[in-house]
């Protein structure tokens, strides 16, 4: 590999550099940071609002939610900057609601923090307190999600009629799925270009339309009248009963998603660095809820297939999201072309530190895994939070491969003191 030598990249190491460092296994000058570059590394709006504050950055326009179903903040570049991170996202216009983050407005947090939301961010309260939202922001059809009084974020409503077995259309579960528009295109183009020329970050793609059974887009709070098998339990019980239905999905899915990305290659190049390829969860706390052999017959052709496509025609890093045990299956996902994996849930059964770095680091990345957001982070002492942020970067920084950031977003009401305290010990990191 062409590089710079050691002694230059110590004192002119930018953040794309460093992450295409760490990418490749190599020593960077220091540990890489992600935080607000993917739905999975976010901040909680809140906590960003506070965490302006806390460093005295400006907080006026407030802060936007960029990702309004988890209701996480925009870490704008500023902020980037005091926290040290490396990463920056490039997604689509529409979001989880299938509107999208434009024409802002001004709206308040249950704690009377106020932030800004798209102009179709429609909400309207039930008598009881919670927060309804509308798909495409329309207010004249059933609501998708709801935020319970004194909430942080939505839950997805599920609008699943019966299940009429004899005349399921697998059509009607690939409604959301269709080719890329030339204007999404000019979009994905035209902003991939700016961040590549305006900054020095490490571009982090989600396209959208790749992740194979993401339960949190199965119930489709983006589409106003969502059809086929949309109740995340009975999504769940298909793919063991209705194994072949499931299948057919996903090989449709699986074509436009081939072909997506070779629109989107044609105008994005590479610039970008890194792409979600999976946001499934196959985990729990106690292991994976799905087995090595269902694993391979249901999802994995279709990971071979994308990661394939990608690793022949492209430069792009292809980045694995799944909570929970799933050590069992890491060599699963190495063998399916996987380069990254995230959130790297150590709190979880078979996912000890020592053990992943030691067996499996020298074939696939890990991203996350930095600090617990379950536990120590939210509910630690800010020392608690120093040790442990410091042996998981000792073990995981071990000859690269590694990008920090907590297990999973940050969630509201997480102390700032604890949140400094992981940011500033990253920083100043040295084994």
């Amino acid at each position: 590999m062409n590089q710079l030598p050691s002694y230059i990249n110590k004192v002119y190491m930018n953040s794309r550099q460093r992450i295409k460092l760490a990418l490749d296994y190599e020593e960077t000058d220091k540990i890489p940071i992600d935080f607000g570059s993917t739905p999975v590394t976010g901040i909680s709006v809140s906590i960003v609002s506070k965490l302006r504050e806390y460093y005295g950055l400006d907080n006026d326009p407030p802060v936007k939610v960029i990702e309004p179903y988890q209701m996480l903040g925009e870490v704008a570049d500023d902020l980037k900057e005091v926290m040290g991170i490396d990463c920056i996202e490039l997604s689509g216009k529409s979001n989880m609601f299938g509107f999208e983050n434009t024409g802002w407005k001004e709206w308040k947090l249950f704690d009377g923090t106020p932030v800004l939301v798209p102009e179709l961010f429609n909400t309207k309260v039930e008598s009881d307190g919670s927060i309804l939202q509308y798909p495409e922001g329309d207010t004249s059809v059933p609501p998708s999600a709801r935020m319970p009084k004194g909430g942080y974020y939505f839950d997805a409503i599920i609008r699943q009629p019966p299940i009429d077995d004899e005349n399921l259309n697998v059509e009607d579960n690939l409604e959301e799925f269709n080719l890329i528009s030339d204007d999404e295109l000019k979009y994905f183009e035209k902003e991939a270009d700016y961040l590549y020329k305006n900054t020095n970050f490490a571009i982090v793609m989600n396209v959208g339309g790749i992740s194979f059974g993401d339960i949190a887009l199965v119930p489709a709070p983006f589409l106003k009248n969502p059809k086929g098998i949309r109740d995340i339990r009975e999504w769940y019980i298909s793919t063991a009963t209705r194994k072949d239905y499931i299948y057919e999905i996903f090989s449709k899915q699986c074509d436009i998603a081939i072909e997506n990305l070779k629109r989107i290659y044609r105008v994005v190049l590479d610039k970008v660095s890194i792409v979600i390829i999976n946001t499934t969860d196959f985990g729990t706390q106690r292991g994976p809820f799905i087995s090595n052999d269902s694993y391979r017959e249901l999802y994995k052709p279709f990971h071979r297939k994308v990661n394939s496509w990608i690793h022949r025609n492209t430069k792009w890093k292809t980045f694995i999201h799944t909570c929970g045990g799933v050590e069992p299956l890491i060599s699963e996902f190495i063998d399916a072309g996987f380069d990254i994996l995230n959130p790297v849930q150590c709190s979880a059964e078979g996912m000890n530190s020592a053990y992943l770095k030691e067996t499996y680091g020298k074939d696939i990345v890990f991203w996350g895994g930095g600090v617990d957001t379950q536990k120590t982070l939210p509910f630690g002492t800010s020392g608690e939070v120093k040790r442990e942020v410091k042996e998981r970067v000792k073990i995981f920084g071990k000859d690269g491969g590694f990008v920090f950031s907590s297990i999973h977003n940050i969630q509201a009401k997480t102390p700032i003191d604890n949140i400094v305290s992981m940011i500033e010990t990253v920083k100043k990191f040295e084994e």
